[in-house]
This record gives structure tokens, sequence and C-alpha cells, in this order.
């Protein structure tokens, strides 16, 4: 995935700015960093959209069992607690915390850190600016993520409170306290 930034020195967007702007343009995904940058995403190739799509599906599988939350794609933008408009290549929600927001908040971009998110490099994806993006939802309320790197055969794991711990491929990964029996196995078939 190529990353397009667009840095509005002279111009401030509100959120409702922003908000109007990715509807206007909804051929487009948009992301807002802390620092107020416009990113503009390009689409994923095959071979991401389906890992990303497989992933998608096995946090989805999970929350039917269990009924602990909501599970949201990578065309879900949140708006952080701590700045920011970012949309995870899938995320999680618990019940407790979505049944919270307004009718109003969930129909736009809920302003609301998911608990656990999973970021996928795609082939194109420079990692620095995904690492950045995860401490952007370690700073908002994050309580586990996961930036899987298949170019390096590793995932960074992403832990509230903890220095990230980089485990290589093959892993299997638990949701801990936060996806109680939720395993990922990488690398995916």
């Amino acid at each position: 995935m190529t990353t397009v930034t667009l840095n509005l020195d002279t111009v401030e967007l509100t959120d409702e700015q922003f908000y109007r702007l990715c509807q206007k343009n909804r051929d487009w995904q948009f992301e807002r960093t802390a620092k107020g940058e416009i990113i503009i995403m390009s689409p994923v190739g095959g071979v991401s959209g389906n890992r990303e799509a497989d992933l998608i599906g096995l946090v989805w599988m999970w929350n039917q069992r269990t009924q602990l939350g909501r599970v949201f794609s990578s065309s879900t933008i949140f708006r952080l607690p701590n700045n920011g408009d970012r949309s995870p290549d899938a995320a999680w929600v618990s019940l407790e915390r979505w049944s919270a927001l307004t009718d109003e908040q969930r129909e736009k971009f809920p302003p609301i850190c998911p608990d656990f998110v999973i970021e996928l490099r795609s082939r194109t994806d420079a990692l620095r600016p995904l690492q950045e993006k995860m401490q952007e939802y370690l700073n908002s309320g994050l309580r586990l993520g996961w930036l899987i790197n298949p170019q390096d055969e590793q995932v960074e794991i992403y832990r509230a409170d903890c220095e990230v711990e980089i485990v290589q491929f093959p892993v299997s990964l638990s949701g801990e306290d936060v996806l109680p029996g939720f395993v990922l196995n990488l690398p995916m078939v």
C-alpha cells in the first residue's frame, strides 16, 4: 500500500470538516494523524486484501461465539481520543464501551479507540508509519494490538503500559484478557 501524505500547515480541519471531506470523496480512503496530517491510502492488492479479510473473519467468528463486542473492517475510521482519525485493518470494541456511545457517534466516525486492532503490513508499506500508527492507538487507550509483518515474518505486539514485544513466525498469538479464548496462528495458510 502506498500512502500519500498532505501537510496542511496553513489549514486545520475541524472534526466535522474532516468527516465531510471523507463523505464527499467516498472513493478515497483518508486518515488523519494525531499531528493533523491528512493521509490518502491507496487500495491494497489481492494478497493483502485476502489476508485482511481472513483476519477480520477470524475475529468476527470469535465474536459471534462470545458476543463480547463489535468487529470493524478497515473502512471504519475511529476518531481517537488523543487526536487522529485512524482506520485499522481489523478492530474490535467491547460491547460495554460501544453501547456507551450515542447513536450519532456510532453512525459517524466513532470517538473511541478500539480495544484491539490488527494492522497488516502490505508489501509496499513502510514499517515506520505503521509503528507510529500503533503508537497513536496506544496513546489513545488501545489494550492490545498486533502489527503483522509478513515481509519480515514477525509480529509486533502492543500492550498498554508495556514495551513492544516482537515475535517471529511461526507464532500462535493469544487474545489474552482482551479477546479471551481467541488465538491466531501465523503464518496463515
